[in-house]
């Protein structure tokens, strides 16, 4: 088996909000994840402790190009390395522009705190990789899992009895709740329910989630991620069928939200960590933008 180490990118200074994984191979190690840029000196000083420099890392496996999972890919490019990626990813990987000027307009003065840099890689350094496709790097076989639901650019990848599943597999922190991130703009309902049938069927021993850690109690995870993505999603459309607008919604979803993770006994930071990792504001703008496209089409 592989040796996996999970590296914590201590995003906003707390724990247990967004992870890393380096994987020891014979081609040196291979990252899966990058984080934010923000976080990367964070980053890069795990991988220096795991008696690593940035430059051995050749391989980078995105499982998607949100800003908390892809971010630095351009660090690791300018040190030689392939970034694999989603072909529907791939562009905004190749020019970021639009992907940055999108986060900006939402994150304003917070931009540079939160997320920091985004960088063009060469397009010869992009490696898109298709659903099923095997690749083989450093002796071992990683196989590329197109998982849409929460991004229609979402990979999981499987190496030996492990699925790193990014986003689509949930958020969960320490012993707190699975909870589903909605994002704008590619939420489909329908498609991550196909996503996480696909997972059950990869037989895995352990899914690894971007936030945070390993899962191996799966089917149990995943009944309740389904049932949490369909508790969220009717929150959203019986407030949105009322005719609210998402300022109005937003409170109510976050207190909702609180009031779950509190009745499972976290704390007060416990909470701070999962509204870091999946904000509440961001769920009920992707959701209600899910529901108003399928009530068009």
């Amino acid at each position: 088996m592989s040796l996996i180490n999970i590296i914590d990118l201590e995003f906003k200074n707390l724990q247990h909000a967004i992870a890393s994984y380096l994987i020891e191979s014979t081609d040196g190690p291979i990252l899966i994840e990058t984080g934010p840029h923000s976080t990367f000196p964070v980053l890069k000083q795990a991988i220096e402790n795991h008696g690593f420099k940035i430059e051995d890392i050749q391989h980078v496996l995105l499982t998607h190009i949100h800003l908390d999972h892809a971010g630095a890919a351009w660090a690791f490019a300018d040190h030689g390395a392939n970034i694999y990626v989603h072909p529907f990813g791939a562009r905004n990987l190749e020019d970021p522009s639009r992907l940055m000027a999108s986060a900006r307009q939402i994150y304003q003065d917070q931009m540079d705190s939160l997320w920091g840099e985004m960088k063009p890689i060469r397009r010869e350094q992009l490696i898109e990789t298709g659903h099923n496709e095997i690749l083989k790097i450093g002796g071992l076989e990683i196989k590329s899992l197109h998982t849409p639901g929460h991004a229609k650019h979402h990979i999981a990848w499987q190496v030996e009895d492990n699925l790193f599943t990014g986003d689509v597999a949930g958020v969960k922190i320490g012993n707190g709740p699975v909870q589903p991130p909605c994002p704008p703009p590619d939420i489909q309902i329908e498609d991550w329910l196909e996503s996480i049938a696909l997972i059950r069927a990869q037989k895995a021993k352990r899914l690894y989630l971007t936030h945070f850690g390993y899962i191996e109690d799966i089917d149990v995870h995943l009944d309740q991620l389904t049932q949490m993505l369909e508790t969220w999603s009717i929150f959203v459309y019986d407030k949105w069928q009322e005719g609210l607008s998402n300022e109005e919604i937003i409170p109510m979803f976050q207190t909702f939200t609180s009031t779950q993770l509190k009745d499972t006994g976290l704390n007060a930071l416990q909470i701070e960590q999962y509204e870091a990792a999946n904000p509440s504001w961001m769920s009920v703008a992707g959701l209600v933008r899910y529901w108003t496209k399928k009530t068009q089409s």
